[in-house]
């Protein structure tokens, strides 16, 4: 150390333990000139798992959308009827025709609708069906040029708990948030309003907030497999517990709300579960367990029986449907999806299973609730 500098390290030590501020010279001759700024560090690559997701949000932003909604109201001094904001919500681009799919509580009791792009477009939006029941919508946009891409379709069948989920959307207005998460649970119940549950919900600790009603819910490869609806939580904001209705149900429903502005389902009368079907299968039985069969129905007409349940609480499984038209049916997801290619009124024959034998019936399908 030349001796220069050893007499600025002793001046250091000296005013350090005599408690002395440095003289300004001093200390800039020793530290360099104040104000300057810091060297950055070198970072080096993202992380593969940062990158995935990196990528995956700049695949998927500019099929999420952002919906505003506006309601009638009387203006008191003006006397006539005036559109006033009403909400905002989140949808995504299904396909290259203009349709959009939201949440039903989305636009419900709106007047009026307006979809703004990635890109900072923005069209009126025109409603083309609901289903309150399983809480999905689909409006209709007319974009000159460039249409934006559809997500992907994946599956909600084969989705596991602790899988990675990605939620893109507009918490609170800010437009284009990613969250992640992982699935936290499968078939959960939410209720609505007026009575109504709605069930087989994908539950998340993804956070979802007000805003993020209609978005995407997206699996690691950037498919779709859910739509955001609900959270669950006391103080109104995200509590890690979120529910998206699982695409299986909404590449069901949409395209009936595409064709026929609504969805009613043909239903025979029978009331099964995903779950039901689960405990049959620990015992070696396939298809939709028949839980229930409404009074009245076209499957009580039939003779179709469902489970009984002991005094100890032991469940008898007694018939299965296991096919509908010749094509087999290994769940109540299967047997619902197998229904809704048939319409109201429709003849349709079902193979059923009970004790290790089978018989086919032919019944006439009903209109579900819409």
């Amino acid at each position: 150390m030349k001796t220069s500098q050893l007499l600025f390290v002793c001046a250091v030590i000296f005013a350090a333990v005599l408690g002395w501020r440095l003289a300004p010279a001093l200390e800039a001759a020793l530290l360099g000139p104040a104000g300057e700024p810091r060297v950055i560090a070198a970072r080096g690559d993202l992380a593969a798992s940062e990158q995935v997701t990196i990528d995956l949000f700049e695949q998927a932003q500019e099929s999420v959308v952002f919906i505003a909604t506006s309601a009638q109201a009387r203006d008191p001094f003006r006397r006539r009827s005036v559109e006033v904001p009403r909400g905002t919500g989140s949808g995504f681009v299904w396909d290259d025709r203009g349709h959009v799919v939201t949440n039903a509580h989305v636009i419900e009791g709106a007047s009026g609708a307006t979809v703004r792009l990635a890109d900072g477009r923005a069209f009126p939006a025109s409603l083309v069906g609901m289903d309150p029941s399983n809480d999905l919508a689909v409006l209709r946009l007319d974009v000159p040029g460039a249409r934006p891409p559809a997500l992907p379709v994946g599956r909600s069948s084969d989705l596991l708990v602790g899988q990675s989920v990605f939620a893109i959307g507009n918490p609170f207005g800010l437009d284009l948030t990613l969250t992640t998460g992982v699935v936290s649970a499968l078939e959960r119940e939410l209720p609505l309003d007026r009575g109504r549950v709605i069930d087989g919900l994908i539950q998340t600790d993804a956070a979802i907030n007000p805003g993020n009603s209609g978005g995407p819910l997206l699996d690691s490869a950037g498919r779709l497999i859910g739509v955001n609806t609900a959270i669950f939580s006391p103080s109104g904001a995200s509590a890690g517990i979120g529910f998206a209705v699982p695409v299986d149900t909404v590449n069901r429903v949409v395209p009936q709300l595409i064709a026929r502005g609504t969805y009613r389902p043909p239903v025979i009368g029978v009331r099964v579960d995903p779950r039901a079907d689960a405990m049959a299968a620990r015992r070696g039985l396939s298809g939709a367990l028949v839980l229930a069969v409404d009074p009245g129905s076209p499957a009580a007409r039939a003779g179709l029986e469902p489970v009984r349940m002991l005094q100890d609480g032991t469940m008898v499984p007694r018939d299965r449907i296991v096919a509908v038209d010749g094509l087999d049916v290994t769940d109540s997801d299967g047997l619902r999806a197998a229904l809704d290619n048939y319409d109201v009124g429709d003849a349709v024959t079902l193979r059923v299973a009970r004790d290790g034998t089978t018989r086919e019936i032919t019944l006439s399908l009903a209109a579900g609730a819409s």
